[in-house]
This record gives C-alpha cells, sequence and structure tokens, in this order.
C-alpha cells in the first residue's frame, strides 16, 4: 500500500505534534521541580523504582541533579516551551497542507541537521541516529514533494 501525500504530510504532521506534547510536559516539568531539592526528588524516584542507590550511574545521576540551579531548570522549562511552539507551527502548517508550513520544517529540521550529527559523533547511539535518519527524511521527502506540487 503506498501512502498518499495527504497522508504523508499528516504523519510528520503527528510526529511534530507528539515531539511539541513531550517538549510541553518536559517544560511543565521543569517548571514544577523549580523549587525542589532535584537531588531529593531523584533520590525519591530511585527508591520509588527499587533501583540499587550503590549502583555508579545513579550516585554520578544523583551528585549532578543536586548541583543543578533554579536558573538551569528555568531555561530548560522555557527552552522547552519555545520548541514545543516551534514544532506546533510545523505540524499546524503541514496538517492544514500549507506550504509555509512545508517550508518551516525543512528550515527548522534542517537547521538541526548539523547539530544532530554533532551528537552522534561525541556520543553515538542508535536512537539518536534513528532520530537523524527520520529528521532527513522529512526534510528529503518535503523539499520532493515542494517541487512537484504547483505553487498555489
Amino acid at each position: 500500500m503506498k501512502f498518499s501525500d495527504d497522508r504523508l504530510l499528516r504523519l510528520i504532521a503527528v510526529f511534530k505534534f507528539f515531539k511539541a506534547a513531550s517538549l510541553i510536559a518536559l517544560g511543565i516539568g521543569a517548571f514544577r521541580l523549580l523549587h525542589e531539592d532535584l537531588g531529593r526528588v531523584l533520590e525519591h524516584w530511585i527508591m520509588a523504582l527499587r533501583l540499587d542507590p550503590g549502583q555508579h550511574f545513579l550516585d554520578v545521576a544523583l551528585a549532578k541533579a543536586s548541583n543543578v540551579s533554579p536558573a538551569q531548570i528555568k531555561k530548560v522549562g522555557v527552552g522547552s516551551l519555545i520548541y514545543a511552539a516551534l514544532f506546533l507551527a510545523e505540524g499546524t502548517g503541514l496538517w492544514l497542507r500549507k506550504r509555509w508550513g512545508e517550508w518551516l520544517t525543512v528550515i527548522i529540521t534542517g537547521s538541526l541537521v548539523p547539530i544532530e550529527i554533532y551528537e552522534i559523533y561525541r556520543h553515538p547511539s542508535w536512537p539518536k541516529v534513528v532520530v537523524f535518519a527520520l529528521n532527513i527524511a522529512v526534510v528529503v521527502y518535503l523539499i520532493y514533494h515542494m517541487g512537484k506540487r504547483p505553487q498555489a
């Protein structure tokens, strides 16, 4: 079964909406933790999930979480909400099949490719490679799609 252009654009839009929802949740979560001791919160979750608190990885995570400042938490919250707004704009433009939505998606997604390459080089992992491949596929498809569709 071959996806129609409409379905593929809608699938990309849903992907953008999912990313926006995830970032909104992260931003809200960050703001809720603004006046909390992150080390203590993380320690609570380690115990609740019955993880071994003596593991080196968890010790390092606890130490790092304890040193996070409220200003850093605020930056994470604000940054996530800004990116969420961009993803919502991309998704809306694609869902409505607007050329501006396609251009916005190509520009924003394409501009993040160098950062993704750097991150894969620095700390390679399969999830990063998969996200990178998906983003490249989205950009290539949208450029192809815009080239074959007449200007509105």
